[in-house]
């Protein structure tokens, strides 16, 4: 079963990379109103769960057929059941992939799709994704028995794209329709959609158009027909309604059928892709996904070096010109003042940042400048307004000892040509007093959590390929369960040493917006340095890298970052958010300094999610440790779906899982459905995205997981 940015590094003593960090951030491929009442919600959540106890047809005394919870995705290596696919997998839905560009793939006969186990019917799939309605041809014995075994078992069809005609419940595009480029056009969820499927979605779906010479999405929008119910349509010329998603209701069968092309990464697919699989599984499945946001501000009470726009380097590099490893003599801090607008803003906006922080840099600040520190006293007074991460308290490089004699820099060797390593009591220490600090000031600190300076100690290629082996050590003498990693450098989460208790990692996305900033000139004369070739003045880094790509000029340094960078950055940030991915983002406290260039990049964010989303699917904000568990549960779920382990269908209104022991399922059903206890029911789950979801395990002196659904 299926279930299944880049920059020059940069060199410096306890300062690297991290400009190359932020500059990794990944790029997406291209290519080609909230329900009006609360009855008309319930009744359209009836309307989906009238078709989870099946129509079959036969006799009364027939028992319900058992439907397992599987997806089938026919497969014809196009984007559009790729994208359909990547949503199933990530969200941890169960499915089963036919190749069609297998010859050896197995026939669809009604073998294939359905049996009798324990003298009842089974349908091994509860849904059906197909590239479109035709393509095993209409007079085909596969298509005779697709269509036979979805109007015995009341299963539905995803045709994931094709175009607008009678066979699909709409007119022709040349009766009143529109077909073309779709880039920049707006679609609008209609009534039903919002009471149905998408009601997620609060206000229209603007199709991406980040290259006005790329064709990035082509559709075609028709009138609907009899038995057509459309979900997502846009204005036609005489002022009628053409759809671009609709329900196609007809012979005892029900369809999705999508007119337009995308792919995985595009912004109005990732809008539609969970009503899309909420739709497909009829609201009851395993898996489940969530919004999820949170922002990580690195070297909060430390200074960090400014960028040189005169020298085109960041003093304190090795590789800039008198660079040492300290910040210069014109570091970025915030100030008291930055601390109070960052307080406010995050009131004002709904939204809770992250304070990674370095005590022991705090304090030298302030025996620097003469004992006082306005803005520690600031954060400190506001202290119960963020949540608080390690960062060690003076933010060292925890690696191996680093040899600062030549750029890059390398690892420092003994006379017997060993690594030399930073020691477990060095680690240990950092960690330690950080939290100590913190302790005496009176902010909470989770033990639990840490984020090491520059993620050293973990591995840093190409330099340093394998971890410090004292830092697992030094996390356990701590308490450390969720340690940070750098998502562009590795986005899969690890166990840092041995053991069931070893650390795991958290990765982060590193947003570009760089730390060595505090204006948005300087912001954008750094990003032309990179992003620019050897030929428009700069740094060719761009040209050099096959994985990245040259500005066609350089951008305006007055204009360039508020009118390129931040829909960017924000247009980026927005696609992990969409992608039900927990990972953390980081930035750092120089960009809440200064000009604070990191609020518009936030403030559009926050400000386009809350134009598409209702009210029902508000944005996630974990902390470390809850990312690091979402992250960990994924893994052992997916171990579990690939070694043929879960078992999961429904009888009529009731839904039985079983797993592996220990292994936490995550399950996605209506409201109203209630969790069999061994006395009674309770309500199942949380209430997101007008549905019921959580991670869940069977109840004491339970074997399996059972849920009770609402009845229709």
């Amino acid at each position: 079963m299926d279930s299944g940015h880049f920059s020059a590094p940069r060199t410096g003593t306890g300062r690297t990379a991290r400009a190359a960090r932020a500059h990794r951030a990944a790029r997406a491929p291209r290519t080609a109103r909230a329900p009006r009442t609360a009855r008309l919600a319930a009744l359209a959540a009836a309307g989906l769960l009238a078709t989870v106890v099946p129509s079959a047809q036969a006799g009364a005394a027939e028992p319900a057929p058992r439907i397992d919870l599987t997806v089938l995705v026919v497969d014809d290596g196009g984007s559009a059941v790729q994208a359909i696919t990547a949503e199933l997998k990530g969200s941890g839905v169960p499915y089963r992939t036919l190749d069609l560009n297998d010859t050896d793939r197995p026939v669809l006969t009604a073998g294939f799709l359905s049996d009798t186990v324990d003298g009842r019917p089974r349908a091994r799939y509860q849904g059906v994704v197909l590239p479109h309605e035709a393509v095993f041809g209409p007079d085909s014995a596969e298509q005779a028995a697709l269509t036979s075994y979805e109007t015995a078992f009341g299963i539905p069809q995803v045709d994931a794209y094709t175009w607008a005609h009678p066979g699909v419940g709409l007119d022709y595009t040349t009766d009143g329709g529109w077909s073309g480029v779709l880039d920049g056009a707006v679609g609008h969820v209609t009534p039903a959609g919002q009471a149905g499927p998408f009601r997620d979605l609060r206000g229209p779906v603007v199709f991406e158009d980040n290259d006005p010479a790329v064709s990035e999405s082509y559709g075609y929008a028709g009138r609907p027909r009899a038995g057509y119910t459309s979900f997502l349509d846009m204005p036609a010329a005489d002022g009628g309604r053409i759809s671009l998603i609709g329900e196609y209701a007809h012979d005892g069968r029900r369809e999705l059928v999508v007119t337009f092309a995308y792919n995985r990464y595009q912004r109005q697919f990732r809008a539609l892709a969970r009503g899309i699989v909420e739709w497909l599984t009829q609201g009851v499945h395993l898996g489940q996904s969530r919004n999820y946001l949170s922002v990580h501000v690195d070297d909060v009470l430390a200074p960090d070096a400014r960028w040189d726009t005169v020298r085109n380097c960041t003093p304190g590099d090795l590789d800039c010109p008198g660079g040492d490893g300290e910040a210069g003599d014109d570091p970025v801090r915030m100030t008291a003042d930055d601390a109070a607008y960052a307080a406010a803003w995050q009131k004002s906006s709904g939204f809770r940042l992250d304070m990674v922080y370095n005590g022991g840099q705090g304090e030298q600040w302030r025996t620097e400048h003469g004992g006082s520190d306005p803005l520690a006293t600031r954060l400190v007074a506001d202290r119960a307004q963020y949540r608080w991460i390690n960062h060690t308290y003076t933010h060292p490089f925890l690696g191996c000892v680093q040899d600062a004699t030549t750029v890059p820099w390398s690892c420092a060797k003994d006379a017997a040509g060993a690594t030399q390593w930073v020691t477990r009591a060095e680690i240990s220490a950092q960690i330690r007093d950080n939290l100590n600090w913190a302790t005496g000031k009176g902010i909470s600190v989770d033990r639990t959590e840490l984020v090491t300076g520059e993620h050293s100690g973990l591995k840093t290629l190409p330099q340093q390929p394998a971890d410090n082996p004292n830092l697992s050590g030094a996390l356990a003498d701590n308490g450390v369960k969720w340690t940070a990693s750098d998502n562009s450098r590795e986005p899969a989460q690890r166990s840092v040493g041995t053991g069931s208790g070893a650390a795991k990692t958290v990765p982060r996305h590193p947003m570009n917006v760089y730390y060595n900033v505090g204006t948005a000139a300087e912001m954008a004369d750094e990003y032309n340095w990179i992003y620019t070739s050897r030929a428009d003045g700069g740094s060719g880094l761009c040209e050099d890298n096959p994985a990245s790509s040259c500005l066609p000029a350089p951008l305006d340094t007055a204009t360039g970052y508020a009118a390129h960078i931040v829909p960017q950055e924000a247009r980026t940030a927005l696609a992990h958010v969409m992608g039900n991915d927990p990972r953390p983002h980081y930035v750092h406290q120089s960009n809440l300094a200064e000009e604070r260039i990191l609020y518009p990049v936030l403030d559009t964010v926050l400000a386009d999610y809350r134009a598409l989303y209702a009210d029902n699917t508000p944005l996630v904000n974990p902390r470390q440790k809850e990312a690091g568990t979402e992250l960990d549960r994924r893994t052992a779920w997916e171990r579990a779906l690939a070694a043929g382990q879960v078992t999961a269908y429904r009888i009529g209104t009731t839904v039985t899982v079983k797993a592996p022991s220990g292994v936490a399922v995550p399950l996605t059903a209506p409201e109203g459905t209630r969790k069999q206890l061994l006395l009674g029911t309770a309500a199942f789950g949380t209430a997101y995205a007008g549905a019921r979801s959580a991670w869940t395990t069977p109840e004491p002196l339970q074997s399996g997981i059972t849920l009770r659904l609402p009845t229709a």
